[in-house]
C-alpha cells in the first residue's frame, strides 16, 4: 500500500502573497496525485495539529517573512530542525505554524515526517493579487513537491 501523504496549504487569500500556500495545495490537488490528501488552514496552530493527526508524511505549505528576497524557497524538516519564529511574524496568530510544530515535537505528536515549504512574500496587505516573484516560487514548489510525493510511491 502506498504511503498516504497529507499537504496543507496555509494561508489567507485575501491578503495578497499570504495566499500563497492556498494557491500551491490547490494546484497540486488538480493533479489527483494517489494516496495525497490535500487540506486548506489558516494557520492556527490548534487547528493544524487536529489536521496532521494520523499521517505519517505531512507536507505544509505558507507564505513566510523574513526579509529575504521575495520568492525565495524554503524547505525544513520538523525533525532535522525548527522552524523560525520570524518567518511568521506577519501572522495574527499568537500560536501560529511555528509554535504548533514545537509543541506538537514537545508532546511527542509530531508526524513522522513534517516538512514545510515557505516562499517568501513581498505584499501581505488587503487584497487577491500575488506578487509576480511569488508566483515563480509557488511554480517551483508545486514541482518540488509533486517530486517529493512521487518519491514516497
Amino acid at each position: 500500500m502506498p504511503l498516504q501523504c497529507l499537504l496543507i496549504g496555509i494561508g489567507n487569500e485575501y491578503r495578497c502573497d499570504d495566499g500563497a500556500g492556498l494557491m500551491a495545495a490547490r494546484e497540486i490537488q488538480e493533479k489527483n496525485i494517489p494516496s495525497l490528501f490535500v487540506k486548506e488552514q489558516s494557520g492556527e496552530g490548534a487547528a493544524l495539529m487536529d489536521a496532521w493527526q494520523g499521517y505519517d508524511h505531512v507536507i505544509l505549505v505558507d507564505a513566510v517573512s523574513s526579509g529575504a528576497e521575495p520568492g525565495t524557497i524554503y524547505r525544513i524538516e520538523a525533525r532535522k530542525e525548527k522552524f523560525p519564529l520570524k518567518f511568521f511574524h506577519y501572522s495574527a496568530h499568537a500560536f501560529g505554524v511555528a509554535e504548533a510544530v514545537e509543541l506538537a515535537r514537545s508532546l511527542k505528536k509530531l508526524p513522522t515526517n513534517l516538512v514545510l515549504y515557505g516562499v517568501e512574500g513581498r505584499i501581505f496587505n488587503a487584497g487577491t493579487a500575488i506578487s509576480p516573484e511569488v508566483r515563480k516560487g509557488i511554480d517551483k514548489i508545486t514541482e518540488q513537491i509533486v517530486v517529493e510525493i512521487e518519491s514516497l510511491a
